[in-house]
């Protein structure tokens, strides 16, 4: 894999959703890890990454940043803070997940999502418990919430994404025909250790592949990628060895 393929990945599209959030998941503290994961609720919604980025701001100027803080805010207070980040189309429906997923954290977990994780048997029983919490999460937000945990929870291991694995195709690191989401993460990880940037973790990669493969790759905007000369698709350059 070219070292330069992925500097210039990272440094156009950016790194860790986490980190540009400023949440700092890398000493596994609780709050931090539930700020994630509330920013991986609103980032798994059919709505724009700037809505949820917009929302998840909203949260943090009330200060509504745990599971007990959400349940003292009640649905009323939820809702408004949804309509003042632009989740509108969402905002009711969002409210009442808010409140049955963190009232079934507390209930079960005792507000912690590191005890989720602990209980949990392996990766995939960590998937199911966390999909399991108040019948709100699906497979995208936990996909999502637990690809930037890497490294962080040991359980913490979920499928390569699929916009993470068309990107990673359109740009010849991986073969058309992968389709199976743990072999393409198994085979883009074999090629991140051989060979990558220092100072730059898989996440910040995965990320990037992220955002390439739903800002451009999805949408069909070849050329105006900022990955155009790297892409065969785009008609300028193949991969460079």
């Amino acid at each position: 894999m070219a070292t330069g393929l992925v500097s210039e990945l990272i440094n156009h599209l950016g790194g860790g959703f986490a980190r540009s959030l400023g949440i700092k998941l890398a000493g596994g503290a609780e709050p931090e890890i539930f700020k994630w994961f509330l920013a991986s609720f609103l980032y798994g919604a059919r709505i724009s990454t700037t809505l949820a980025t917009r929302t998840y701001r909203e949260f943090e100027n009330h200060n509504v940043l745990t599971p007990a803080g959400i349940g003292e805010t009640g649905w009323d207070g939820l809702v408004q803070i949804l309509d003042a980040g632009g989740y509108v189309r969402y905002d009711f429906s969002t409210a009442t997940k808010l409140l049955a997923v963190s009232t079934d954290l507390i209930e079960r977990y005792g507000g912690r999502l590191g005890d989720l994780h602990a209980t949990a048997a392996d990766p995939r029983d960590l998937e199911r418990r966390l999909m399991d919490i108040g019948k709100g999460i699906g497979p995208v937000t936990a996909n999502i919430f637990l690809r930037e945990l890497r490294g962080i929870w040991p359980k913490a291991q979920p499928a390569l994404s699929d916009p993470a694995t068309l990107a990673a195709q359109r740009l010849r690191l991986l073969r058309e025909r992968t389709r199976n989401g743990q072999h393409a993460l198994a085979a883009l990880q074999g090629r991140w250790k051989a060979s990558h940037p220092r100072g730059l973790a898989f996440v910040d990669f995965e990320a990037a592949l992220v955002r390439l493969g739903l800002g451009y790759c999805r949408k069909g905007k070849h050329d105006s990628c900022p990955l155009a000369a790297w892409c065969p698709t785009a008609g300028r350059a193949r991969v460079r060895p």
